[in-house]
């Protein structure tokens, strides 16, 4: 193993900035089939890559942008989560800080690997990543730095530079 796979820092294949967003489809956390080519030419998609439900740093990102939602739909953009966890294990985060967005399960870890997030080592779940999509399903930003406690402002302000 190398020394950036057991940092877990970025992999050379992680999709960067100018690139296409590759096509995906997963369930969200009611069941519901989402695909990427749902939202082309429709809205912008703020595409969050995250650890684990219920944790305290992943609770903090997906309360922040649930209090940013409004925000972020007026700029045009939905939001997708996605974590290696499950619909079941999604449903009940979304419903105990009442999540109005998908968050789509990936135990696979399909969505993970086309994107090339990555995994933490000894843990195997994705990295903490947001993709910013264009309503042409181009990446147009990529947040690696992530603030948890204020993600929404982080993506607001990338989005309104976008536009």
């Amino acid at each position: 193993m190398g020394i950036m796979a057991m940092l877990g820092m970025a992999s050379a294949a992680e999709l960067g900035e100018g690139t296409k967003a590759p096509a995906f489809e997963a369930k969200d956390q009611h069941g519901a089939l989402v695909r990427l080519s749902d939202f082309k030419g429709k809205a912008a998609v703020v595409l969050y890559f995250y650890p684990k439900d219920d944790t305290p740093g992943c609770t903090a990102q997906a309360c922040s942008l649930r209090d940013g939602f409004a925000a972020i739909q007026a700029a045009g953009a939905v939001i997708l989560g996605v974590s290696t966890d499950d619909g079941v294990s999604h449903k009940a985060f979304a419903e105990k800080y009442h999540l109005p967005f998908s968050i789509l399960a990936d135990p696979d870890k399909r969505i993970i690997g086309v994107f090339g997030v990555g995994t933490i080592p000894l843990l195997g779940y994705a990295r903490r990543v947001t993709f910013l999509i264009d309503r042409q399903g181009i990446i147009r930003r990529v947040i690696k730095d992530t603030r948890t406690q204020d993600h929404d402002q982080q993506v607001l302000a990338l989005l309104k530079a976008m536009s």
